[in-house]
């Protein structure tokens, strides 16, 4: 069947889908998105069908959904809606190689994560509670008596960032080229920037590969070298795939969960008193804000035609779980919009689902739960420095690009 095209983008989309059905938000990179993302996000529920049709010029034509109970059940079901191949990062096709293990699907998935689980289990990450609040007082330590700070710089990066970089036994040497990296990759808007800073990444891991290969040791790049999904020695390109998942995967998306709730602590003086007043609650408080201000996206490919209320998609087609916009879901969290830290406790959808849920999460949320105690704790009262405009990086991971801070 002949193709149609979309006005608003020039792209062409498939016959299959309804002209009533298309609607071309700007998630990611069009200017309403990015003049208050989650704001928009959350507006969705008013504005568009609750599975629409779009294109963009940096991502796929794809469906996407803004219903939490849509998105759960995708998440869910791999034998309809598959991961592998939705990576969002350049591969040359003739040396082609999985994103593990987030390409991979059951059974196989399982033998991967059980790599690295050991890793990031609850127990482990308890462990670290305590060197994470030395870093914490470390790094304000350097700011506090200067009454300001950019937080996403000062405070916001270094922490999860440092954190994450000694779980994968990287140097914390290298985090601003790390960072830089991870920054190319994930928001460029650039594809030939994208591909020359992919070849900066292949090369400096590789590198450090080899060098884990002749000297292991306790860290999370060590482990997946040494081992042995199933019994087997994996290959060089599984052995890369996964060592590139997990070293972008951990740059940037705690980063931005932070520097998005400190933007809105920051501009809500009477909520950070309620979080003071209220220390036992600190793990709803966590929660709520997790679920207001969820970052990424989660991407999926229709192994065969499926139907969901009553929409017919066909195989081949990309689906996109609008993961904030979910976490928004009127039907599911009353008054979304309503940060409310007493909040009846049902799972959120920011650390997506299913077999594919984020390693991290444990990680994550001990990190954020941190951060707001301990920055609480020493400076309670503080605002964005006068004159500040918030602005947003565009690509799929959503966070302010600075935090200026003063008190």
């Amino acid at each position: 069947m002949p193709a149609t095209v979309a006005s608003t983008t020039g792209i062409q989309i498939p016959a299959h889908v309804p002209p009533a059905l298309y609607y071309h938000a700007g998630i990611t990179e069009g200017s309403d998105f990015l003049a208050a993302p989650h704001a928009f996000m959350a507006g969705l529920h008013g504005k568009a069908p609750p599975i629409f049709f779009d294109t963009s010029e940096h991502s796929h034509a794809a469906w996407n959904l803004i219903k939490y109970d849509d998105a759960f059940f995708v998440l869910r079901h791999p034998e309809y809606f598959t991961a592998a191949g939705t990576g969002p990062f350049p591969r040359d096709p003739d040396d082609y190689w999985r994103i593990i293990p987030l390409e991979i699907e059951p059974p196989e998935h399982r033998k991967y994560r059980a790599i690295v689980d050991p890793l990031v289990s609850p127990k482990t990450i308890g462990t670290l509670e305590g060197a994470i609040r030395r870093l914490a007082n470390e790094l304000i330590d350097g700011f506090i008596d200067k009454r300001h700070c950019e937080f996403a710089k000062d405070f916001g990066r270094p922490l999860p960032v440092g954190v994450f970089l000694d779980i994968m036994g990287l140097p914390r040497s290298m985090m601003d080229e790390f960072v830089r990296w991870a920054m190319g990759l994930l928001h460029a808007q650039d594809h030939a920037l994208a591909g020359q800073v992919m070849g900066e990444v292949t090369a400096y891991l590789q590198a450090v590969i080899k060098d884990k290969a002749a000297h292991p040791d306790g860290g999370a790049v060590s482990a997946i070298v040494h081992g042995r999904p199933g019994g087997e020695a994996m290959s060089a390109k599984e052995i890369f795939g996964f060592v590139f998942f997990l070293f972008i995967a951990g740059l940037d998306t705690v980063f931005a969960t932070l520097n998005n709730i400190f933007v809105w602590l920051a501009q809500n003086p009477d909520r950070r008193h309620e979080i003071i007043a209220e220390p036992d609650n600190i793990n709803n408080v966590v929660e709520e804000l997790l679920r207001v201000f969820t970052v990424t996206f989660s991407g999926r490919t229709l192994t065969q035609d499926f139907e969901l209320r009553g929409i017919l998609m066909r195989k081949g087609d990309r689906v996109t779980s609008i993961l904030p916009a979910c976490n928004y879901d009127p039907d599911i969290f009353p008054n979304p919009e309503r940060v409310d830290f007493h909040r009846p406790r049902k799972p959120t959808l920011a650390f997506a689902g299913g077999v594919h849920s984020c390693m991290g999460a444990h990680l994550a949320r001990l990190e954020i739960k941190v951060c707001i105690q301990e920055f609480l704790r020493r400076i309670p009262e503080f605002t964005l420095t006068p004159g500040t405009e918030i602005s947003y990086w565009p690509g799929g991971v959503v966070g302010p690009k600075a935090v200026p801070l003063s008190w």
